[in-house]
């Protein structure tokens, strides 16, 4: 049976872990389509890797699996699960990983705080709504023995996808719950003075900047950007138009502060949780 199975890690590419995966997948499922998602999630970047899924996972088609192995908890009593959605099937620590998924489905209260800077010590339990299902993987019949307590991406998770790959039915891998770990998603807050103040969540390879505000929370593209001491006037339309600090509207739709060939975090010395004022450039 042919299925798509992607794998997103912090595991880098100079080491053997995510070839042992792939092995033990296609030893499985020798028909698997593999895709290498990402693995150049920083280690243990919880947060990172729940953005980088939360914006390409729907660009895959219907029933993909995603294995996700960021997983600092590897060993301990954090669950592994399946979760289930209308477009797809997620393989990973019960660790918030899977925040953004969870979020879009079942809308959370906006907070004013950065959970990619700091340690995510506001992670809670949240219900899970209507067309979300998940299961515990509590039955060890679907897991590669002896499973290591270092390397449940080989011996738990690959596995496990695989077996869903080939038609195995969700109750068979283990207990149903009701409820999974996530971080709140960090939304655009109003200031003192009216002011939208946004939020590094994400930087790129390029070092461009990503922020928690979208162009639906922009008042017009008549704006001011303050970040780190500087000034940048409206939004340009791509990366060719504008000065040496620019800002756009990014693919996934977020507001994206992009320097000219350059990298923005280091000409401007800032990093994941820094602020974003967003002015009406009337009132400015």
């Amino acid at each position: 049976m042919e299925a798509i199975i992607t794998i997103t890690t912090d595991f880098g590419i100079c080491d053997a872990y995510l070839a042992a995966m792939k092995g033990v997948i296609l030893s499985i499922n020798p028909k698997a389509n593999i895709v290498d998602l990402c693995h150049a999630i920083s280690p243990q970047n919880i947060a990172m890797a729940a953005f980088m899924l939360g914006t390409t996972y729907r660009y895959f088609p219907q029933g993909t699996i995603h294995v996700v192995v960021v997983d600092p908890g590897v060993g301990s009593k954090r669950r592994a699960i399946i979760l289930s959605t209308a477009q797809a099937f997620f393989v990973a620590p019960d660790n918030s990983v899977l925040s953004y998924i969870v979020g879009e489905a079942c809308p959370q209260k906006s907070t004013s705080v950065s959970q990619a800077k700091e340690e995510l010590f506001l992670v809670a339990e949240k219900r899970l709504g209507w067309g979300l299902q998940a299961i515990s993987l509590t039955n060890p019949k679907f897991w590669r023995h002896p499973v290591s307590p270092t390397f449940h991406g080989r011996d738990i998770f690959a596995p496990v996808a695989a077996h869903l790959s080939r038609g195995v039915p969700l109750e068979q891998f283990g207990e149903a719950i009701s409820s999974v770990l996530v971080f709140p998603i960090p939304h655009p807050q109003i200031g003192a003075h009216e002011e939208l103040i946004g939020h590094i969540i994400y930087i790129d390879h390029f070092g461009n900047l990503i922020t928690d505000a979208q162009e639906e929370d922009l008042p017009s593209t008549e704006v001011w950007f303050e970040i780190a001491g500087r000034r940048i006037e409206g939004v340009s339309p791509c990366y060719a138009e504008g000065g040496e600090l620019l800002a756009l509207i990014d693919s996934s739709g977020h507001v994206e502060i992009a320097a000219k060939n350059s990298s923005a975090a280091e000409l401007l010395g800032v990093d994941i949780g820094d602020e974003v004022q967003i002015t009406p450039a009337k009132t400015s």
